[in-house]
């Protein structure tokens, strides 16, 4: 049997709750050895996991990781968050009782880390000193190695954040077991495997993977839900599913943060991301904050709502990330920034990593070349064209290794917040920016935030797949009760955020070329927005929100026809009229949906009929 206490004392881990929590956790489990970490250990793991062949080296000071491969992405049908209370079951959290879950997880991990170490990280999500630090504090206990690597670049990690807590009893308690992958029927009707937030214990019980969204407990299963739940039980801040920038005005001095929400494959990264276009190039600067978490919460002091990324790194898709789409994401992972590589595709003869996407192209030269899965390309059959990566490759790094990181984003201040904006990838209705004044409305616009369903979805010809504040996947609580929480606290701020509504998607429906050259000349709608919120632009009214006229926009260097442009920013009333139906019947599956969002919906309602 491990030495907890030996272990705890070595890494001067003093916190008597936390090495209670150790100690229960390790005979628990039975694990051979317990091992305490901080950054400092992150060499040193490096090497262990290379010797393992856990990693392989992608070049000097890179990884490549391959996963079990049914365990590629988060599994939201077996997410769970579990309370002692009914009334927090919503639509989307896959709610049951705390009463159910705890025992049938603790049978799981029970005697589960037999013969191997479990590995201790305490972390913080969010800068020291934070206003919401109280909250962000966390133990996670792993049995595997590159887990903890992960955690090491998307947390702060070290027993001083945990150690000097006011609340010595107030930290997350996150446990994180393996399991054996090839026998717990992934998909079937005997799926073994959960991911349950007990949201009102502030503990976290996952089992049966080792993916990065299911097994980084400080990410999403801390960072959103648990992170959701404390904001509405304290009635203190929000936990979103939100990029974050700033945008510098070189000419005045000005700063100003935008922050938002986008379904998957919205193109939420490489906004974040984004670089100017070469045309404002001179005067703007676009700082990078986070681009998949925000914490939101009015600062007593100023009264000004105020943002911070709780995380401490990127866990990016690799697909399609390239010198166009997202030339910043490509130089985080550079040579010596220890970045890690997942299911990509690999060559151990070169050490080279590639994706779809990467190159117009992939390697011409198919020597040494290993599929995600590890097979060789070179012994494919011709006209074999299935994918050299997975779909859901990623790759990990921390913040400080994006090229236009922002100076301030790891200072307990946090920034204030300008703009909220929502993004769906829609082929029409949508239009290129519609901004919103009103705070109901802005957020019964996110509350009916929606993408198209991929092909192979079902669903109604021009529905939507709606996903309320980008957060479907990681609502702790009802919807309602959700929706009243995000009125009262950006609603307490004394100067309000502007909301706004972008789309960089829209097809022409004859020959389905997009409308807007989107990536980089997507600033230009957000520099518009400032404006509009200074009152320096007026923009047109329309039933849902204001939209710029072609002369506010800065459009120079932008290839884009007229006619183009024109469709982009108008709306087709007919269209939007099918659309509120459909807001209609999402809305209604919520229940203690707030008055004033019924109000706002029966507003643009009203708008689009007397538009019409």
């Amino acid at each position: 049997m491990s030495d907890p206490d030996k272990a705890m004392d070595e890494a001067g881990l003093t916190n008597p709750q936390v090495r209670d929590y150790v100690r229960h956790w390790a005979e628990f489990t039975g694990a051979d050895r317990v091992e305490v970490v901080s950054i400092a250990d992150d060499a040193r793991l490096i090497e262990e996991a290379l010797d393992a062949g856990e990693l392989e080296p992608a070049g000097t000071g890179r990884y490549y990781s391959r996963s079990y491969h049914k365990d590629t992405a988060r599994s939201e049908e077996r997410t769970i968050v579990a309370t002692n209370d009914p009334k927090d079951k919503g639509v989307y959290n896959n709610w049951r009782p705390a009463s159910e879950m705890r025992p049938l997880l603790e049978s799981k991990m029970r005697g589960a880390l037999a013969g191997k170490t479990m590995y201790v990280v305490p972390y913080l999500m969010s800068p020291p000193g934070n206003a919401l630090a109280p909250w962000a504090a966390g133990v996670e206990l792993t049995d595997t190695r590159t887990v903890v690597l992960h955690m090491m670049r998307m947390a702060r990690v070290g027993v001083e954040f945990v150690n000097d807590l006011e609340d010595p009893d107030s930290f997350v308690r996150a446990v994180h077991v393996t399991g054996d992958l090839e026998t717990l029927g992934h998909g079937t009707p005997d799926d073994q495997r959960y991911f349950v937030t007990v949201a009102d214990e502030r503990t976290i019980l996952h089992f049966g993977s080792s993916y990065g969204g299911n097994a980084l407990l400080g990410k999403i299963a801390h960072g959103l839900r648990q992170g959701a739940y404390d904001g509405w039980d304290s009635r203190k801040f929000l936990a979103e599913q939100y990029m974050l920038i700033g945008i510098h005005d070189k000419q005045t001095g000005e700063t100003h943060h935008i922050c938002g929400g986008f379904p998957s494959a919205s193109g939420k990264t490489n906004l974040a991301m984004m670089l100017p276009p070469d045309a404002l190039g001179d005067r703007y600067h676009v700082s990078f904050y986070g681009d998949d978490i925000a914490w939101l919460w009015v600062d007593e002091a100023s009264g000004r709502l105020y943002g911070m990324n709780p995380e401490y790194g990127v866990f990016g898709v690799a697909k399609d990330t390239n010198e166009t789409t997202n030339p910043t994401a490509l130089h985080s992972v550079d040579e010596g920034t220890g970045a890690i590589f997942t299911n990509v595709a690999y060559n151990p003869q070169t050490q080279e990593v590639w994706w779809e996407g990467r190159t117009p192209e992939p390697p011409a030269d198919v020597t040494g070349w290993l599929d995600w899965m590890g097979a060789p390309i070179a012994d494919r059959e011709p006209g074999d064209d299935s994918p050299w990566a997975h779909p859901n490759s990623r790759f990990t790094t921390t913040l400080a290794n994006v090229p236009n990181i922002a100076p301030d984003y790891d200072t307990p201040s946090g920034v204030p917040i300008d703009a909220i904006i929502f993004g769906g990838r829609t082929r029409d209705r949508e239009p290129l920016i519609r901004a919103i004044d009103d705070l109901a409305e802005g957020v019964y616009d996110g509350l009916t935030l929606g993408a198209e369903a991929t092909f192979a979805a079902e669903g109604v010809e021009g529905q939507l797949r709606y996903d309320p504040m980008s957060n479907r996947p990681f609502m702790a609580y009802g919807e309602g009760d959700y929706a009243r929480h995000y009125l009262n606290v950006v609603g307490a701020a004394k100067e309000q955020p502007i909301f706004a509504h972008v789309n960089w998607f829209q097809r022409d429906p004859e020959d389905d070329h997009f409308l807007w050259p989107g990536y980089r000349d997507n600033l230009r709608p957000l520099l518009w927005l400032i404006q509009l919120k200074k009152g320096e632009v007026t923009g047109r009214q329309t039933p849902v929100g204001i939209i710029p006229t072609e002369e506010e926009l800065l459009l120079d260097g932008v290839d884009i026809t007229p006619e183009d442009l024109e469709t982009i920013l108008s709306i087709d009333v007919e269209r939007w009229r099918q659309e509120i139906g459909f807001r209609e019947e999402h809305l209604a599956q919520f229940d203690n949906m707030p008055e004033e969002i019924w109000e706002a919906h029966r507003r643009v309602a009203a708008a689009l009929d007397a538009e019409a």
